[in-house]
């Protein structure tokens, strides 16, 4: 079965990562974004070696998001950025393994553990409309 795992972050996220300073965060340093990258890298490589990793991207920052909602039967856009602290979906990796419990043992590789609060979703991908009502 494939598995998605979510990863978030916020704006704010984002401007520490291009080194530039949050309300309560600082920059993030080369080394640091480095580092980080390197990480995921090492995982998905490790995934991929094992056969499981179907996909995996990072998304751009939640300044180039637009959101549409129907306003009266018509399609309202707006563009981002939104608030800095709102999180929204940062980026994905798809996995096929054998079971729920391995995809999160996947999952948890992608948490930092130096960051308190940091979390991932996974969550099975429907391959059809029955698997919707599970």
């Amino acid at each position: 079965m494939k598995y998605m795992i979510m990863l978030y972050g916020s704006q704010r996220d984002y401007d520490a990562m291009a080194g530039r300073p949050a309300d309560d965060r600082p920059p993030m340093s080369p080394e640091q974004v480095a580092a980080m990258h390197a990480h995921m890298e090492a995982v998905h490589k490790e995934i991929a070696e094992s056969g499981e990793l179907v996909d995996g991207r990072g998304l751009t920052a939640p300044v180039h998001a637009r959101r549409i909602r129907l306003r009266e039967g018509a399609p309202v856009v707006t563009d981002g950025p939104y608030p800095e602290t709102q999180e929204v979906l940062a980026g994905f990796t798809i996995v096929e393994c054998d079971s729920f419990d391995r995809a999160t043992q996947i999952a948890a590789r992608f948490v930092n553990p130096d960051a308190e609060g940091e979390y991932v979703d996974v969550r099975p991908v429907a391959e059809g409309i029955e698997d919707l009502n599970g």
